[in-house]
């Protein structure tokens, strides 16, 4: 079922007090292009490949199972919540606190803070599971 437009134009022309003139323009190329079109899973070339497979079971979500464990750590007595294994520079910097850094290897040990109790480099250390409390020498 194709349907094809015509534009039909009339014009007074000038030359005679009843000439008139006809004019008539086909659709542009662009405009049966688009009359014609398919897509490509119209075509059938990818045939079934983006049909779920009911032999794998109910779709789960991609990303994490339970979500991530998100531990409550205390940095300078403000509670910051943060995910265990994170790297602390990143949880300091959006607490907001400010950590001078040197070398970011844990060689300089400018960036030396307690966690839990001990001494600790920012640079290098990862929030731990469970409980955590970080003073900073800032």
């Amino acid at each position: 079922m194709k349907s094809t437009t015509i534009l039909t134009i009339f014009v007074a022309v000038v030359t005679g007090p009843s000439a008139t003139t006809a004019f008539t323009v086909s659709p542009t190329p662009i405009q049966r292009c688009q009359e014609n079109r398919i897509s490509s899973t119209q075509l059938g070339i990818f045939g079934n490949a983006f049909k779920n497979d009911d032999s794998l079971g109910k779709p789960q979500n991609a990303g994490l199972t339970n979500g991530p464990k998100i531990n409550e750590v205390t940095i300078n007595g403000k509670p910051v919540k943060a995910v265990a294994g994170q790297k602390v520079s990143k949880v300091l910097a959006s607490a907001r606190v400010k950590m001078t850094y040197s070398c970011q290897k844990g060689n300089c040990g400018t960036c030396e803070m307690l966690m839990n109790g001990r001494v600790e480099k920012a640079c290098l250390a990862k929030i731990p599971q469970g409980k955590c409390n970080i003073q900073t020498y800032n």
